[in-house]
């Protein structure tokens, strides 16, 4: 078992990951729109081999306005999260499922910080438990997602400072998806 924020865990727990900034290369200001422009995050698929060990379920929560906005279709967004989960399970990692929110408004109840596509993944796995559940994510939506519904949160500064911790939302913060994984087979071995 690994201890995480003085809890136990192990594979009865649920991974809950963002997508750009995270996983891949976030465009700051614009969309990742085809294949073409998506670049996963230096050493990104290591951190998901070694978290796919860890966690039971590994779930994307991603808001993609580029779909509501017309800039891309549902259609190529799923193409491209098919090629990202193909390049994923090569890496020897494994995603269980992708939520997607596309709308434009921000109200909308499965954009985050709104929590619908968490209770959507607890509809579709319901052994699913909150309190059991991480996010991680590089926005402070994504922090805010998490603690709304009740989860640890692990903030990436892949597009900002740091954040002066203790903080409400944030419960842990690294430079990368990677470097939490790392911290994670870490504690494993010294404890």
């Amino acid at each position: 078992m690994n201890t995480i924020f003085n809890k136990e865990f192990d594979r009865s727990w649920t991974l809950f990951l963002d997508r750009d900034g995270v996983i891949n290369e976030e465009i700051i200001g614009s969309y990742v729109t085809k294949w073409e422009d998506f670049k996963f995050c230096e050493n990104a698929l290591k951190g998901l081999k070694i978290l796919n060990e860890i966690f039971g379920t590994l779930l994307i929560a991603t808001n993609q306005r580029g779909v509501g906005k017309e800039i891309m279709s549902l259609d190529d967004l799923r193409n491209l999260h098919g090629q990202m989960v193909e390049e994923i399970k090569s890496g020897g990692g494994n995603v269980h499922k992708i939520y997607s929110a596309i709308a434009l408004e921000d109200e909308d109840h499965n954009r985050k910080p709104n929590i619908g596509m968490a209770l959507q993944a607890k509809q579709d796995f319901p052994e699913i438990d909150f309190r059991k559940s991480i996010m991680v994510g590089n926005s402070l939506t994504d922090m805010e997602f998490g603690k709304r519904a009740g989860m640890h949160t692990v903030f990436i500064t892949s597009k900002s400072e740091p954040f002066v911790l203790p903080h409400p939302l944030i419960d842990e913060q690294f430079s990368s998806l990677y470097g939490w994984a790392q911290s994670l087979v870490g504690a494993a071995i010294s404890s």
